[in-house]
């Protein structure tokens, strides 16, 4: 790839509890010094299956080579990069049983082409603790990285897409009662910085 790669960097809006979204403050942070290469574009979704899957299509309608989508994952102490995501979708406010495919006649899954294990080393060589995770839920995170895959085999589109789960920012924590694992948004955004630069040089 070169200068002229395509990257697609997705975030969510806050949910529940939480007032902000690890994922979004990422993005901001990460686009306060934006690295020359490849070339970034960012969005910022609702959280809502139907929302999503519409805004999803029309942005990968203009064939990124890569997506990166980003969401929190409260609890966690470390990033996860995510490999296989499920064709099954569901809330907290459901049954396990009351989930649906998220397409009836599409594959059980599908599984990254990103090299998530050197990307892991290379975060954790920048001192930010990562892994790869084989699990990106049932929720609005794997929806997305599971209808960006099918979207992109569906179409033809040599898009190369994966899912990156962040711990809760220090600053959504700070004034938090109870324990919570949380990672600086400015190591988070490095973590980007990190899997950017090895795209770019590709």
């Amino acid at each position: 790839m070169s200068a002229s790669t395509k990257v697609l960097i997705t975030a969510f809006e806050p949910y529940d509890r939480w007032e902000q979204n690890a994922s979004w403050l990422t993005v901001q942070e990460l686009t306060r010094s934006m690295p020359a290469a490849p070339r970034i574009t960012t969005r910022l979704y609702p959280v809502d299956f139907a929302r999503v899957r519409e805004r999803l299509e029309s942005d990968l309608a203009r064939h990124y080579d890569v997506v990166l989508h980003l969401g929190q994952s409260p609890g966690l102490g470390r990033i996860h990069l995510e490999s296989i995501a499920l064709n099954i979708g569901g809330s907290s406010r459901l049954r396990p049983d009351e989930y649906r495919p998220l397409v009836p006649d599409g594959p059980v899954a599908y599984r990254t082409e990103l090299p998530l294990a050197d990307w892991a080393a290379r975060i954790r060589s920048a001192g930010i603790p990562a892994q790869v995770s084989y699990h990106a839920g049932t929720f609005l995170c794997n929806a997305t990285m599971y209808l960006t895959h099918h979207w992109s085999h569906r179409n033809g589109v040599e898009t190369r897409a994966g899912f990156v789960h962040l711990p809760l920012a220090s600053c959504q924590v700070t004034n938090a009662r109870d324990d919570i694992a949380s990672l600086p948004v400015e190591q988070a955004a490095h973590a980007m910085r990190v899997i950017l630069d090895e795209i770019a040089a590709w």
